[in-house]
């Protein structure tokens, strides 16, 4: 399958890889890469991380690194991201593709008037808002103007973040504010391609965390789940089409068109 959004020699970097979306990602999208491109797979569960590699074809250089983006500073990102590179000048990449996978769901047992300790906002966000956005910022440092090279931000989203729900204030706060900054950052940056993915209700740990915290999850018990594998197949469905304006929110019950 050829897809233009993923061609050409390619840095791909993605956050949340040892499970998950993130790992479905990384699996999914390694056989349409170039031979010789470039992955970057990051969380914080290393073996996990072994395993992804490991199912990635053998015609990718493979990168995986241990961190915990909770309290990782700009400076620790900036040098992840230079160790695997230095071997490599950017300037030999045609394009380099961003996901924006990680992330946690909060406390789903509070409501918003318990909210009170700023200390836990702050760490919620710092990993869910704050350190994507430093990331993000970073990779378009290293791979400024004169490297010219093709991008394509994929921010992993959900409905959740254009629809309130009962005790997820966390969750639903933190999506609402990082899809619109990646709105915000496609308006000031024209020439990248920057899609807010929101990939329907998916069996992972994340959503059996909300089936047996939310006070109120009739909405997921309702809703047919999903596995990875049908989500990131649509997402890549979505690429292939491109028939959405970057920094659109699409998620995987819209209709391809």
């Amino acid at each position: 399958m050829s897809i233009p959004a993923l061609s050409g020699k390619a840095f791909l970097l993605i956050t949340g890889a040892s499970r998950g979306i993130g790992k479905q990602i990384a699996i999914s999208f390694g056989p349409l890469l170039q031979r010789g491109s470039h992955v970057l797979l990051l969380a914080t569960n290393l073996s996990a991380l072994k395993e992804t590699a490991a199912q990635l074809p053998s015609n990718l250089i493979i990168d995986y690194t241990s961190i915990d983006l909770g309290v990782a500073t700009k400076d620790d990102l900036k040098k992840v991201i230079l160790s695997s590179l230095k071997e490599t000048n950017p300037k030999e990449f045609d394009r380099v593709i961003i996901v924006h996978n990680v992330g946690t769901s909060g406390d789903i047992s509070k409501w918003t008037n318990d909210m009170t300790d700023i200390n836990i906002w702050r760490k919620y966000y710092d990993l869910n808002m704050f350190i994507p956005i430093v990331l993000n910022g970073l990779l378009m440092e290293i791979f400024d103007e004169q490297t010219n090279t093709k991008k394509l931000i994929i921010n992993i989203t959900s409905l959740l973040g254009i629809q309130p729900r009962e005790s997820a204030g966390y969750y639903c706060t933190v999506k609402a504010a990082k899809e619109m900054f990646f709105k915000v950052f496609a308006l000031e940056n024209p020439e990248v391609d920057v899609l807010n993915y929101s990939p329907g209700p998916v069996d992972t740990d994340m959503l059996q965390t909300f089936l047996k915290e939310m006070s109120n999850n009739e909405f997921i018990k309702n809703t047919t789940i999903l596995t990875t594998e049908q989500t990131i197949t649509r997402l890549i469905e979505v690429l292939k089409n491109h028939k959405y304006k970057s920094g659109d929110h699409v998620d995987y019950f819209d209709k391809l068109e």
